[in-house]
């Protein structure tokens, strides 16, 4: 049988700094929720919105693979390794932070502000030598089918990540239908909904509502009106 948990949109943390409006769906900053530390291997997902010309000043992360998907608008990017680039709507960047590193990430635009997906996974190795890197992928390609935008093989469809994970998106239009099959026994997939509405193995899913799924080995999907959304599978036991 398998087990689930549920998280509505308007449970999650919120944190709003004027020029930030962030969404958590598990505990992050001042959001502190025991029954909401992790699911799995995913650690973070944070819902943000950055003001025109606004962001997040150089920081430090490590031992900590960092995921980021814009949604809407321009996110620019700077790190310690040298990298700048600014990434897309259709876009993904990766952060292996390993040993550490040091980044900022601001909107790039003056006049809209930007939407992005940032996503922390725990690592299943540990001091690595930290690494950047960022993809663009062809939204088409998620048309009332399955994208995959990350995975842990360097020779597979999307970035990487030093994690037995997979990420895939969606963007169905109303009543399309589709099976998701786990790639391994041991997973979970968390299911969040960017828009619309879509049910998975029975369960209605509203705009920024997330799913968590394990022991089970398939996830059935079914738009009940024009939706996109995000499929994170992770391993449920962390060994830190």
């Amino acid at each position: 049988m398998a087990k689930t948990i549920f998280h509505k949109a308007d449970l999650r943390g919120k944190a709003d700094h004027g020029w930030l409006k962030s969404f958590h769906s598990f505990s992050f900053a001042n959001f502190y929720d025991p029954h909401r530390i992790h699911f799995g291997a995913l650690r973070v997902l944070n819902d943000d919105t950055v003001s025109e010309g606004r962001g997040f000043g150089s920081h430090p992360h490590d031992n900590m693979e960092i995921i980021s998907i814009p949604l809407e608008g321009d996110l620019e990017h700077q790190d310690s390794m040298g990298n700048s680039a600014v990434i897309r709507h259709g876009d993904i960047q990766v952060m292996s932070a390993g040993t550490g590193i040091y980044h900022s990430e601001y909107n790039h635009n003056k006049s809209t502000p930007v939407k992005f997906l940032q996503i922390w996974i725990f690592p299943n190795k540990r001091d690595v030598t930290p690494r950047y890197d960022q993809l663009t992928l062809n939204v088409e390609d998620r048309k009332n089918k399955l994208q995959q935008m990350l995975s842990p093989n360097p020779d597979d469809q999307g970035v990487w990540i030093y994690q037995d994970a997979w990420f895939h998106m969606g963007n169905f239009d109303q009543g399309v239908e589709a099976e998701y099959q786990f790639k391994s026994e041991d997973s979970g997939v968390y299911a969040f909904v960017v828009s619309g509405s879509v049910q998975f193995n029975g369960n209605v899913l509203d705009a920024r509502d997330g799913l968590g799924i394990w022991e089970t080995d398939k996830l059935a999907i079914k738009a009940e009106t024009n939706s996109e959304f995000l499929l994170m599978e992770v391993p449920m036991t962390v060994r830190l």
